[in-house]
């Protein structure tokens, strides 16, 4: 009889990440955040982008978190050259930087998401996780204030595809154990997902997320 540990799957591989920042402490306490997390892991941090490709390419990162201003650094070039060399590397930028236009053209050049550093720890963490699944919606989270008359608004959150599969089965009662069971995923996994979705949706319930992705018509109401 083959034992219980031989017959599971082996877990995923970690989103492997580069973190480029010239400021030290924030560096530190960034790396930091993301080794605590199961499913990520840092793979290298500098504080120029000199050499970035060549560390991207060392270290087989999937992502690339970026800041926009460093010593030496032209972050649009930086952006084109990054995601021209690696099609799959996901870039994303974070930074205390919020002027339109450089928003809008580093979007332009590749850049997969924006975020502010002001952005709660679970919105950089569900950014990230959503890249790597190839969800077609960009994450920009930028403070309103500041942003001029750029035509920019606050950006309305979406569900990647495995949130919406994770309310979906919410929204017909099942447990968090039942829902773990029909996804193959962890109880605690799911737990992180809800985690996110209630922060995405302004939600303070399940029913209450349940409700507010239909009507935003993220999932279907179920046939009851």
């Amino acid at each position: 009889m083959e034992s219980t540990d031989a017959a599971r799957p082996p877990a995923p591989e970690p989103i492997r990440i580069v973190a480029v920042d010239d400021h030290s402490l924030l560096r530190g306490a960034l790396c930091e955040l993301l080794n605590a997390e199961e499913d990520l892991r840092v793979v290298a941090d500098t504080d120029t982008s000199k050499g970035l490709g060549d560390l991207v390419e060392y270290t087989r990162a999937d992502v690339v978190l970026l800041d926009v201003e460093m010593p030496e650094h032209h972050a649009p070039t930086v952006v084109t050259d990054l995601t021209r060399r690696f099609p799959r590397l996901n870039v994303l930028i974070l930074t205390m930087y919020n002027d339109a236009q450089v928003v809008q053209e580093l979007i332009a050049r590749g850049a997969r998401g924006y975020l502010h550093k002001s952005v709660p720890r679970e919105s950089l963490l569900s950014a990230i996780r959503n890249t790597v699944t190839n969800d077609p919606h960009m994450t920009i989270a930028v403070p309103l204030s500041g942003m001029g008359e750029s035509g920019f608004r606050e950006p309305q959150q979406t569900l990647s595809p495995r949130e919406r599969e994770v309310l979906a089965q919410a929204a017909a009662a099942l447990s968090n154990r039942q829902i773990a069971g029909r996804l193959g995923i962890t109880e605690g996994t799911v737990k992180r997902h809800l985690r996110n979705i209630f922060e995405k949706l302004g939600a303070v319930s399940r029913i209450d997320a349940v409700n507010k992705a239909v009507d935003a018509h993220l999932i279907r109401r179920p046939r009851g």
